[in-house]
Formats: C-alpha cells, structure tokens, sequence
C-alpha cells in the first residue's frame, strides 16, 4: 500500500500586502512552526476522512457557540474536497491521463485559524502535493499557485490574491512581482527567491480571539479596486513600491529601512480599511517597545522586526499580558 506524507507551512506577508490580488508587489515568508498536513493512500473507494478540525460533536451548547464563534462554520473538509475535484479537472484541461487508482486522503493542520497566517491555502497546498505524488503528475512549480488560488476563487468564492501560495509552493523567502501585463500575458507573476540570511531578527505575535474570514475581510476593498475607486488604486501602488524598497533595502543590508517600510505597510492600510481596534492595538503595542509592526495577513496576526534579544524579551512579556502568543518564525 502507497502511503504519501506531504506538508505546507504557514506564511506571513512582510511587505506589499494585500496588493497581491491587484496586481502589485509582495515580500512574503515561509513560518514552518506551523503547517498542514495531508496523508493519502491507497484505498477500495475514494474517501475523504473528517479531521478533528471538522467536529461536529460537543460537550454542551455553549462550546459549539465558541466553536463557530472561534472558526466559523467550516472545516477544511470542503478545501480537500474542492482540491481534489480542481486537480482532475486541471489534469483533464492539460490532456493528463489519470489512472482509476482510489484513495483515502485525511489533513490535520496546527496553524492557528483566521488570523492571517495563511491555514487554508496551506490545507489546499499539502493537498495538491499529495495528489500530485499518488498519481504522479508534475505541475510547474509557477503554475500550482494559480491552481491552488482557483480552489478557493472559483469552487468556494473566497477572495484572495496569489502571494499565500507562491511562499507556500516556493517554501522560502519570496519577492513577487504580479503586474498586469505579466498576469494577464503569461498568467503568473515573476517569483525571485531571496536568502532568508537576509533579514532582521523578526517576530510574529498572534491572538486566536481575532479569529477572521479573509474572504469577508477582502471584499469591500475588492469592489472597490473594480470600481476603480481613486483612494484604493494609490494604496495598492503604495503597497507594491514598499515591497519593491523592501527588495532593495534587504539587499542592502539596509534593516532600518526595511522597518520603516513594515511601518508605512500598515498606516497605508490603516487608512483604507476599517479594522478591529483589537488588531490596532497589537501592532501600537510593538511600536511603543520600539519594534516595528505590521499585519502578516488579512488580521489576527502581526509580524515585525526587532533591534536585539532584550526588545525581543519586552515585546514577549508585553504581548503575553495582552493575551497573545509570541514567537520567532522559523524560516528555513
């Protein structure tokens, strides 16, 4: 029997996001303290097995209100489903014949939920990997991004931008480029890894309490850039030329300016969208202990850099009494 192991780690944004969905310019990173999991193999019918993420039994009416209240009404029960159906279509369109072979595919996944650490692309990724391996098909490394995008785009219209799983498939330091004549040209963007040795010591700190969809997050904004709104045109190109400074300065050794930058990422989104004042706070909290601050994706989380191991200590005991969870990322 064929048993297939395979795992796609959590991500942060550090520069240029959300952009990604508007044809701009991100820098974004792998965070491997966290991942999903899938695990395939051979079996009589084709079954898709339920994950603890997906309970639906509880111990009194209460912790099913905290449960939904918590992680909404969906496990990633329907992301495993959706990907297996999007991958044979993908194969049938790019005349890839698949043999009648069936499986049992189960996730498991500890990245924390709906706090922009990238968790539901991460299910789709290991997904498609296992997939991948069981019937041994090689998608380009720069076309599985758009392929695990459509999954959530067009199976279970969930907005999002392509930077989530460019890092989850590139699995290191990633700068991106998605300008229209790219996108639209060629279908993907240019994807340039970039040495992880690179960076300032970094953090990312994160409150399960902040739990937020990011399709609902995204789509105000999203109609908005259709109806080719004034105020969020300027934003995305201000987003996109932080990642391209960004870009610069880490080639340049230049920390403080790429501090700067995560800063000017954050107010630039601060005016445009209406965030929780909870999500606010977290990131004037890194800021007042010196550090800088930004949201490592669509909220629930930030990411920042810090100066050296006594800030790192102030700005753990600081988040700690706020009821967040602090950490290094692990990179490579």
């Amino acid at each position: 029997m064929r048993l297939i192991r395979t795992r796609a780690y959590a991500r942060a944004g550090l520069l240029g996001n959300p952009s990604d969905g508007y044809f701009g310019k991100t820098i974004s990173l792998p965070v491997r303290n966290f991942w999903a999991e899938a695990v395939l193999y051979d079996w009589p019918e084709l079954e898709i097995v339920l994950a603890r993420q997906d309970r639906c039994s509880f111990n009194s009416l209460g912790e099913l209100c905290e449960d939904v209240s918590l992680h909404g009404y969906y496990g990633g029960l329907r992301l495993v489903k959706a990907t297996v159906k999007k991958f044979a279509q993908h194969c049938g369109q790019q005349g890839i014949g698949l043999s009648d072979d069936t499986f049992s595919i189960r996730y498991d996944s500890n990245i924390p939920r709906q706090v922009g650490l990238a968790g539901s692309s991460a299910i789709i990724t290991a997904t498609l990997r296992a997939l991948m391996q069981f019937y041994g098909v090689d998608i380009p490394r720069e076309i599985q991004p758009n392929l695990i995008l459509s999954v959530e785009t067009e199976e279970l219209g969930i907005a999002g931008g392509l930077q989530d799983r460019v890092c989850q498939v590139y699995e290191t330091l990633v700068y991106m480029d998605f300008a229209r004549e790219l996108m639209e040209g060629r279908g993907y963007g240019c994807y340039e890894p970039l040495d992880p040795a690179l960076l300032p010591p970094l953090y990312i700190a994160y409150d399960t309490r902040l739990s937020e969809i990011s399709g609902v997050f995204h789509n105000n904004i999203r109609e908005r850039w259709r109806r080719e709104d004034p105020e969020v045109l300027e934003a995305m190109r201000d987003f996109a030329s932080y990642a391209e400074q960004g870009r610069a300065a880490l080639l340049a050794g230049d920390h403080d300016r790429l501090a700067q930058l995560m800063n000017m990422n954050f107010d630039c989104r601060r005016r445009l969208y209406r965030l929780a004042p909870r999500h606010i706070e977290m990131v004037e909290l890194a800021r007042r202990l010196g550090a800088s601050a930004k949201f490592a994706g669509s909220g629930g989380s930030v990411i920042g850099s810090y100066r050296d191991e006594a800030m790192y200590q102030q700005l753990q005991q600081a988040f700690q009494a706020a009821g967040c969870r602090i950490f290094k990322p692990i990179i490579q």
